[in-house]
């Protein structure tokens, strides 16, 4: 397989003195922009309204600075951290040629002091510095996130809204099993069809129906729990037959072959696919990194130990594959995956299961992602028939 880019340096050959060097610490408020602008002594540094037709503005002007400097500008390579404003100022900065990176926010090496200043200013200057270092193609400054299009972060967006529909499910149905055990009433479930026909029925522990206000909050949180429960048919619904008109070549043929696994459904493949397998990404050790399913170790001097998972990649994905695993061990008991698990916490001296689950996680994410990939189909692993 051919070794991919992880974004971790440039490839670029990097020329000093003909590239005009931008980094733009963004806030709601307002950009700080810092340049190193060729046959300038001085680095400047502007405030601007988040505008970036004045960013782009401002840019034309140091160019302009550049090439009265007797230093003709070949190359725009412009960074900002990851955050709220996501990638649009990246595409819409790329359409119109300038060499947008966004850095990796948890990758740039910050002060360790306990009361460190932290201003704009200080912050510009410590992106600057670290993009300086990654366009030299040095390794360990920063790491940069892949960019994705305005398709690639639409299609993960039924899966994320289902997950938090699923999550404001449990929480109004959570609330009113509180509410109810405050009253000493057990046992009835809020979130069935048939519930708001059974609330005048319930009897609290002194024998008593439940109070009025209580009656009337819980008609309004059975509402709502009928409402969301319809966006999630809805969701569901409509990702089905958006799958079924799809072409079978990218995402759309990862979703349909993840689908093939017997104990994975189509809610679960999609969310894989779109958050992590149809990344590029190098190797399995960078697949296992991204879902946080990685080691922290912990070594100094005779020190070893090991600090449990570092939970620093994408914890959606973290999520859905622990709850995978536990269903992998059901449907495919067969398998060599389910063997090597049981294998490892049967017996009086076994591994903890909770923990050994985490490692068959990462281990199935690993061959979920070669078989997408290379077609490479886990050991004893059963798949439907294709349809």
């Amino acid at each position: 397989m051919a070794q991919v880019n992880d974004l971790s340096r440039s490839l670029t050959a990097f020329d000093l003195i003909s590239t005009l060097v931008v980094v733009v610490e963004m806030s709601k408020a307002s950009w700080l922009v810092s340049g190193a602008v060729p046959g300038v002594e001085r680095q400047p540094l502007k405030k601007l309204e988040p505008d970036a037709t004045a960013l782009l503005r401002l840019i034309e002007r140091w160019w302009n600075e550049a090439v009265r400097a007797g230093r003709p500008i070949s190359r725009i390579a412009l960074a900002y951290e990851a955050g709220r404003d996501g990638f649009w100022l990246a595409r819409w900065l790329t359409a119109r040629g300038i060499e947008a990176h966004v850095i990796h926010s948890a990758s740039v090496a910050v002060s360790r002091e306990r009361k460190r200043a932290k201003t704009d200013r200080l912050d510009a200057a410590m992106l600057m510095r670290v993009f300086l270092g990654w366009l030299r193609g040095e390794r360990g400054h920063c790491g940069m996130v892949a960019i994705p299009t305005m398709e690639e972060e639409d299609a993960r967006r039924p899966s994320r809204e289902r997950e938090s529909l699923i999550n404001e499910r449990s929480r109004i149905t959570n609330r009113m099993k509180s509410a109810l055990a405050r009253l000493g009433v057990r046992g009835f479930k809020p979130h069935l069809r048939k519930a708001p026909e059974r609330l005048a029925g319930l009897r609290t522990a002194e024998g008593t129906g439940l109070p009025a206000n209580i009656i009337e909050e819980f008609r309004r949180d059975m509402a709502r729990l009928a409402l969301v429960r319809e966006q999630i048919n809805s969701i569901e619904k409509t990702r089905a037959e958006r799958l079924e008109r799809a072409p079978d070549t990218g995402p759309h043929a990862m979703v349909r072959l993840l689908a093939r696994v017997i104990g994975i459904g189509i809610e679960t493949a999609d969310m894989l696919v779109r958050e992590i397998l149809s990344r590029k990404l190098r190797d399995r050790r960078a697949v296992a990194r991204y879902a946080g399913l990685t080691g922290s170790p912990d070594e100094s001097g005779l020190k070893r130990r090991e600090k449990g998972l570092p939970k620093a990649g994408n914890a959606r994905v973290r999520r859905g594959l622990i709850q995978l695993a536990w269903r992998f061990l059901m449907f495919q008991k067969n398998s060599a995956l389910a063997r090597w698990y049981r294998t490892r916490t049967e017996g009086p001296s076994g591994a903890r299961k909770t923990t050994m689950i985490v490692a068959l996680a990462r281990k199935l994410l690993i061959a979920l992602w070669r078989l997408v990939t290379t077609g490479e189909v886990p050991d004893g692993v059963e798949l439907r028939p294709a349809g």
